[in-house]
């Protein structure tokens, strides 16, 4: 497990002049972003605001223009991003034998599941399904796994190699407030204690105001980023939601 720091902000994830086309409609323009290690940044914006195409191009799934850059500011030295991604679902055949265990471990290993695993990949699973309340999940075959419990293992995968950045694409939707509840509560020990920055794709707009250090509405370009009050506050956020009537 990485060893825990406190939010130092020693690098930063900047987006620069980012743009999405499809078909020939452009869909994301002008997209500029400047993420610090240490921070919650909430993506909100109305049904087709380009939040998910946003999670896609900095995850590389998608062409698109402008670029984005990861500098340590230790050393002022460009290195390669480690991106830990989580989608907003996962399809998951129902009566599939293969267990939390074995999903983890084979995305963890090239040994296939069938193949004995020694007890320091266990050990090691354990360790990052705890940092979510999981651990006793283990066992349990994915398919039974009720929505909140798959997205919990989810998080503990794309954690276990120690991502720079963090992208939780819409995370809780379907989850019961209980789960929502443990989720924010996670990410916001998560993003205190780790050398890690996160972008949180979410429609929850109590819970954005509880926990995010940073908003950014989106609706094709960004509207308004800063502090939870200055985009909350601003027209343009009213304009979008339409005091509350407005989907997101």
């Amino acid at each position: 497990m990485r060893k825990m720091i406190m939010p130092c902000g020693l690098h930063c994830i900047k987006v620069n002049h980012l743009g999405v086309s499809f078909g020939g409609q452009e869909v994301l323009r002008d997209i500029n972003l400047h993420i610090h290690c240490g921070s919650l940044n909430v993506v909100i914006g109305r049904n087709g605001a380009g939040k998910s195409t946003l999670i896609r191009a900095i995850l590389g799934d998608i062409a698109h223009t402008g670029d984005i850059e990861f500098k340590d500011r230790e050393n002022g030295r460009i290195q390669k991003l480690k991106i830990g991604y989580v989608p907003q679902s996962m399809n998951v055949e129902k009566r599939t034998p293969v267990s939390v265990y074995d999903m983890v471990a084979s995305y963890q290993s090239n040994v296939p599941v069938f193949l004995k695993r020694g007890k320091k990949i266990r050990r090691r699973i354990e360790e990052h399904l705890n940092i979510f309340e999981a651990g006793y999940l283990i066992d349990k075959q994915v398919c039974n796994l009720s929505g909140g419990e798959l997205q919990r293992v989810l998080l503990s995968m794309a954690l276990m190699d120690s991502p720079n950045l963090l992208l939780l694409d819409e995370p809780v939707s379907g989850i019961d407030k209980n789960g929502m509840e443990l989720f924010y509560r996670t990410i916001y020990q998560l993003k205190k204690n780790y050398d890690l920055a996160v972008i949180l794709i979410s429609h929850d707009l109590e819970y954005v105001k509880q926990y995010a250090d940073k908003v950014v509405l989106l609706d094709g370009s960004v509207l308004k980023q800063g502090s939870v009050r200055e985009v909350f506050q601003s027209p343009e956020f009213a304009r979008v939601f339409q005091s509350g009537k407005e989907e997101v």
